[in-house]
């Protein structure tokens, strides 16, 4: 059975801010997710980093455990995390592109004060666009 989980956290020192920062995560994270059967998109404003990943529970669980041990954010909130009956998210990884526009099609001005129900509206809007 498929899982999603997205959560948020804060971004340490220029994590997400420079483009080589942002290469490099994108690059062994597709890497990664390719080998272990996951999708992911992630999203990088203002010193704040959301991420949605859809694989299978055993996957997933094995990655978050990497990712609330990385030292590049601190502060992560699961937002979600639930069964799903098929992927919205097709690739290993992804930059989501312009996320001041999509914070603000949905309301908000930050990523800090996101909920688990805005989360999943933003995953929506992104697959629409």
């Amino acid at each position: 059975m498929l899982h999603r989980v997205i959560y948020a956290s804060e971004a340490v020192g220029a994590t997400g801010v420079s483009t080589l920062s942002i290469a490099h995560i994108l690059g062994v994270s597709d890497r990664n997710n390719r080998r272990d059967r996951v999708s992911g998109c992630l999203m990088f404003h203002q010193g704040h980093i959301l991420q949605a990943l859809e694989g299978e529970r055993a996957d997933l669980d094995r990655l978050m455990r990497r990712i609330i041990a990385d030292p590049r954010h601190t502060g992560l909130r699961v937002l979600s995390d639930m069964p799903i009956p098929q992927r919205r998210l097709e690739e290993p990884m992804c930059l989501c592109g312009d996320p001041a526009s999509l914070l603000q099609r949905i309301g908000l001005p930050c990523i800090s004060r996101m909920t688990a129900n805005e989360a999943e509206a933003l995953l929506d809007l992104r697959k629409a666009a």
